[in-house]
């Protein structure tokens, strides 16, 4: 059997296990096992697809294929009366305690991938879980990687240069070595998804790319040198564009993937087209992992009405990434 992918479940609290067994229920591009907590599965499926059943299995080389049942790593042993759409210290810690178990099957070479279903900041905090979200944690579990967010969807691609900070702080971030970074793993994550000459646009920090120095140095003094420094490494940058119109303009085909200054900056574009398809990537993991890119959705957590979409294209993206 070829191995697996892993799908980590989620803040259990949320619509996390629901949209996984949703995407069982509805059939997989490629093998995949679920890490998580077997009660809080068992009671999701009762919601979505009360004829799946559960496989446990001690490893992903236990895995059967056998139609009708959902491969599960159980990690945890929460109670099946959790409380949905919660913020609660148990499911923060249960959560972290999935994502850790899925690296460390990726670390090891027992998955092919990792594909995260949404958690909560908060109920992590609650847990004393010492990382703001999946993908600082994440650069910790590979050892200190150095990574860097994308999201993609069908129409847009975008990298951010800093991530889970202040406004205050991402301004700082705008270094000349974080802004050559960003551009590389950019430009490198393109190419794993099969774009052979990527064409990487810069976002400006301030509007209309700093407008000459008229509304701050950092576009000239940062951000252009950094676009010049990839240039000549050979990569296909160009910038800083104005960021109200720079999207517009990757979206209509002129760039393949823009790299955003902050996390607003670049997430706003991506989410209003809408969650439905977008995928976060993280990029300069040992591993590829995946996630959609929405969150717990506390609000209608076991009702079963959460959409599943982010989720299967998270899925295929891995499945893409990870192609022999």
């Amino acid at each position: 059997m070829t191995r697996p992918i892993a799908i980590t479940m989620g803040d259990p609290a949320g619509i996390g296990p629901e949209i996984v067994g949703k995407l069982f229920r509805e059939g997989l591009p490629a093998p995949a096992l679920v890490v998580g907590d077997e009660a809080i599965l068992k009671r999701a499926l009762g919601i979505v697809a009360p004829d799946l059943s559960i496989q446990a299995v001690v490893s992903p080389a236990a895995c059967l294929d056998k139609p009708g049942s959902v491969p599960l790593l159980p990690v945890g042993a929460l109670p099946a009366d959790l409380p949905f759409g919660r913020e609660d210290a148990r499911a923060g810690r249960a959560a972290a305690d999935y994502i850790e178990r899925a690296v460390a099957l990726a670390l090891s070479g027992e998955v092919r991938a990792v594909v995260t279903a949404p958690i909560n900041k908060a109920a992590l905090k609650l847990a004393g879980v010492p990382f703001p979200g999946h993908t600082e944690m994440l650069a910790h579990l590979a050892g200190g990687a150095e990574v860097a967010m994308l999201l993609a969807n069908d129409e847009l691609r975008v990298l951010l240069v800093s991530i889970h900070v202040s406004l205050a702080d991402a301004i700082k971030a705008v270094t000349l070595e974080n802004e050559l970074r960003a551009i590389r793993q950019a430009d490198a994550a393109c190419r794993q998804i099969g774009i052979a000459r990527p064409r990487v646009a810069v976002a400006g920090l301030n509007p209309h790319a700093g407008e000459g120095g008229l509304f701050g140095a950092e576009d000239g003094a940062v951000i252009a040198p950094a676009v010049a420094a990839a240039r000549a490494e050979g990569i296909e940058a160009s910038g800083p564009w104005p960021g109200d119109t720079v999207f517009l303009q990757a979206r209509q085909g002129r760039f393949d993937i823009v790299v955003a200054q902050y996390h607003d900056q670049g997430l706003i574009p991506v989410k209003y087209l809408g969650l439905e398809e977008g995928v976060n990537v993280t990029v300069g993991l040992p591993f590829v992992r995946t996630s959609p890119d929405h969150g717990t959705a506390f609000d209608i957590a076991g009702t079963g009405k959460a959409e599943h979409a982010s989720l299967r294209a998270a899925l295929r993206q891995a499945v893409r990434m990870t192609a022999p």
